[in-house]
């Protein structure tokens, strides 16, 4: 993986312009801070049309445990998301990444998918929409399988979106559990130039019926 420091001011403009060449901005820590351009030898997606559910998983999905919404608190997504948790003991987003994502979010370039439960927000994901492509940038959870049940709905929107390419950046055994796969970083390309030439939507306000009709596709 290489990665070369920025010395330019990072600006929601310069993030998108990194997106659509393959980079994408990281920090050594949620308080460095220096924020470099990371150009991975391998790339993380998760298809679309593989998508993998877990048997228990789906019993969680379908008891609809969690009261699960867009865009309803970006910024508090985002700031659980450079959190320490039981996993992670530092994150990469620091306070420039912060700033820059949250205006994506009021540009409508950036979207949470979250969980909440009895009025409190207990998990979610965030990421960046672009084209065709969703660019998945990091996810929380203060509540057992809060993140995946994001993850499926997250899903759910982009197929019923029109999404061609969800970009994980990287994989890992979670995300594997999934079907995420690692592919060369010039076949990425390939498929982030590809994507970009479409324009998609991301539903934030679906017909309930839609969305449930979708995630049952996915979970059946």
């Amino acid at each position: 993986m290489s990665r070369r420091a920025t010395d330019l001011t990072i600006t929601p403009e310069l993030m998108l312009r990194a997106y659509a060449a393959g980079i994408f901005p990281m920090a050594e820590s949620r308080s460095a801070e220096a924020t470099y351009w990371v150009d991975p030898k391998q790339r993380g997606i998760l298809p679309l049309n593989k998508f993998h559910v877990s048997r228990s998983l789906r019993k969680t999905v379908r008891r609809k445990k969690f009261d699960v919404r867009c865009n309803t608190n970006f910024a508090e997504v985002i700031r659980e998301c450079s959190q320490p948790a039981f996993n992670r003991k530092e994150t990469w987003i620091n306070d420039s990444i912060s700033r820059c994502v949250n205006e994506l979010a009021e540009m409508g370039f950036a979207h949470s998918v979250e969980c909440w439960a009895k009025g409190k927000l207990v998990g979610g994901l965030y990421g960046i929409a672009l084209g065709a492509v969703f660019f998945g940038e990091s996810m929380f959870s203060r509540e057992t399988d809060a993140s995946k049940v994001a993850l499926v709905h997250l899903v759910a929107r982009l197929r019923l979106g029109g999404f061609k390419l969800l970009d994980t950046q990287f994989v890992t055994d979670h995300l594997s559990s999934f079907g995420a796969e690692e592919i060369p970083a010039r076949d990425y390309l390939v498929l982030l130039e590809d994507a970009l030439k479409f324009q998609a939507l991301f539903p934030t306000n679906t017909e309930e019926a839609s969305l449930r009709n979708e995630i049952e596709s996915i979970i059946k």
